[in-house]
């Protein structure tokens, strides 16, 4: 355990939930855990037990919060979930935290399944669908040429990125094609217990956080990760975005909640000590911008700051978030005023201390 997580408290230990299991974390409140083909080889899903009134009464049943991606490996999963931890209760609720594919993938197929209302905020709805209808903008086409503008200029980086123009429809094959929108500060119940709704930005269009009063609990989505920073990156649909400071800014809207609130975290495990995790989380960012800051000493691209912030070898998919992610600490630094911005005679754009 590295110096940083010591100063957390993990609350279930080592504990891990397999595949098809699940492992109650509060009362009605059960961790649920699926992988992943990436890096970052897991999610946490969440399933709550919840009750709803209908014309013919009050209906018991499940809320599923996030939903994995559309695997076999997924749905085998959750097939066993449905089979053994249910109850024999149907589910009622889909909530999907944001629109990235290991949170959304499987929510046409879970909705359809279960006849159930998919909840999500309108940012990331609306970013879901279009991304999974891969429209050009946000298709993987309009990627090459955004980080090519900013120095990855390498044909066999070319090559590498042109694998991943399929990869969200592949893992986001459908989205459905309504919702129940969720928005900041909204409370609403589930189960027995109230939940409000805290918005984030930088890592998404309009990521919602769940925070309940009651079990002093926050379903944290990938704000706040116990032992990564979530990835805030500047995409082609939006390349004058200043995601880090976005993200900087949101992380300060959990500043009211209890120290001793219990985390449930997309990846990595529950802890306490949520004060000390976003005090962690905004020196981590400084330090990045820092060094980001000595390096533009002469002009850098993007594509030079990758190595300076990120010192290993990255996969294709690793490459994407990394370019994103040093381009956000230049865009930062940029809106600050701290660098400036010019294209060279190549076409590249880079920054220079101002």
């Amino acid at each position: 355990m590295n110096p940083l997580e010591s100063q957390l408290e993990y609350v279930f230990g080592d504990t891990l939930p397999e595949p098809g299991a699940v492992h109650e974390v509060a009362p009605g409140i059960y961790w649920l855990r699926m992988g992943l083909p990436f890096a970052l080889n897991h999610i946490n899903l969440w399933l709550l037990r919840d009750e709803v009134r209908t014309d013919a009464g009050t209906q018991q049943g499940w809320t599923v919060v996030d939903c994995g991606i559309a695997s076999d490996a997924t749905r085998a999963a959750w097939e066993t979930i449905f089979e053994k931890e249910l109850q024999g209760l149907p589910i009622l609720r889909v909530i999907a935290t944001h629109c990235h594919p290991d949170h959304v993938g499987l929510a046409d197929w879970l909705c359809t399944r279960w006849n159930a209302p998919l909840w999500m905020t309108t940012g990331d709805y609306g970013f879901a669908r279009m991304m999974s209808a891969a429209l050009p903008g946000v298709d993987g086409t309009a990627m090459l040429p955004h980080f090519q503008r900013h120095g990855l200029t390498d044909p066999a980086i070319e090559e590498r990125l042109a694998e991943r123009r399929s990869y969200y429809p592949t893992l986001v094959p459908a989205v459905p094609a309504a919702y129940r929108r969720m928005q900041d500060e909204q409370r609403f119940r589930i189960g027995k217990h109230d939940w409000r709704v805290i918005t984030g930005f930088g890592h998404s269009p309009e990521h919602a956080s769940l925070y309940c009063a009651d079990l002093k609990l926050l379903i944290s989505g990938d704000m706040v990760l116990p032992r990564i920073s979530t990835n805030v990156s500047v995409f082609a649909v939006e390349p004058e975005a200043n995601p880090v400071q976005q993200y900087l800014d949101s992380l300060e809207k959990y500043r009211d909640l209890p120290d001793d609130t219990l985390v449930l975290p997309s990846h990595g495990k529950p802890f306490r000590g949520l004060h000390t995790r976003i005090t962690q989380l905004n020196d981590h960012h400084r330090e990045r911008l820092a060094e980001v800051v000595e390096a533009c000493a002469t002009p850098q691209s993007a594509a030079d700051i990758v190595p300076i912030m990120f010192r290993r070898a990255l996969d294709a998919h690793q490459l994407t978030f990394a370019m994103g992610e040093a381009l956000a600490h230049l865009h930062k630094l940029w809106f600050d005023g701290v660098l400036t911005r010019a294209t060279g005679d190549d076409g590249i754009v880079r920054f220079k201390t101002a």
